[in-house]
């Protein structure tokens, strides 16, 4: 079990594109925290979703992944036993425990919990448009946007769009997933990437915190679409 952080930025577009819209209280909350996703490739093929969620970390000669004392001091801060943790507590979703604000975000991973049979179980968390996220809008419609002239994408995918794929994470719910892909980050060129992706895939805004587990699984096409 490891946790490492890696930038990530929220977007208002998910699985379903249009469908979903995020708030811009939790855009800004995602787009300014730190976040800890782990990402491994998948295998060329199309259902062959083989890929954990992996981290690196500082690791003895024996192979064995050891956390680093800071990331396990913040742990402690938070009343996290990694072991515990490991085996289960992480369930509780009690909204008295549930870790909520930016600070305080923290993802311990539990190495082979993303296995491809739980990838392929977890489901869309669909936030559809209500009519009453639209009391705010005064009647006024934006500007129709400029048109852009789209390229096409050749298959195989897993060869032209690498860095596309899956966030993976656990939610009251259950397994969950939600698109995103990798973007360079503009602050540190050529030397770090950030995965975008929806704001509602990384917490549950008003109704609870940080989703747990959290993944990203680049190059991922379980439905063998190409």
């Amino acid at each position: 079990m490891r946790s490492e952080p890696l930038s990530s930025t929220a977007r208002g577009d998910g699985e379903k594109g249009a469908r979903h819209r995020t708030s811009p209280a939790l855009a800004a909350m995602a787009l300014a925290s730190v976040l800890a996703l782990t990402a491994t490739g998948c295998g060329s093929g199309g259902t062959d979703a083989n890929a954990q969620a992996s981290a690196s970390a500082s690791s003895e000669g024996d192979g064995k992944i050891t956390i680093p004392d800071d990331i396990r001091d913040r742990l402690k801060e938070h009343g996290i036993d990694v072991d515990k943790w490991k085996d289960g507590a992480w369930k509780n979703w009690d909204r008295d425990d549930w870790l909520r604000e930016a600070q305080d975000y923290i993802n311990p991973i539990i190495e082979g919990l993303w296995d491809p049979d739980r990838m392929r179980e977890a489901e869309d968390p669909d936030r559809g448009v209500q009519e009453s996220d639209l009391s705010g809008d005064q009647g006024v419609t934006d500007p129709e946007p400029t048109p852009v002239d789209a390229k096409p994408v050749s298959p195989t995918y897993h060869d032209s769009v690498p860095e596309a794929g899956k966030v993976f994470f656990d939610s009251p719910e259950g397994t969950m997933v939600c698109s995103a892909t990798v973007v360079a980050d503009p602050a540190h060129p050529g030397k770090s990437d950030m995965v975008w992706t929806a704001g509602h895939c990384v917490h549950a805004g008003k109704s609870g915190g940080w989703y747990r587990n959290t993944a990203f699984v680049p190059s991922y096409n379980d439905r063998a679409l190409s």
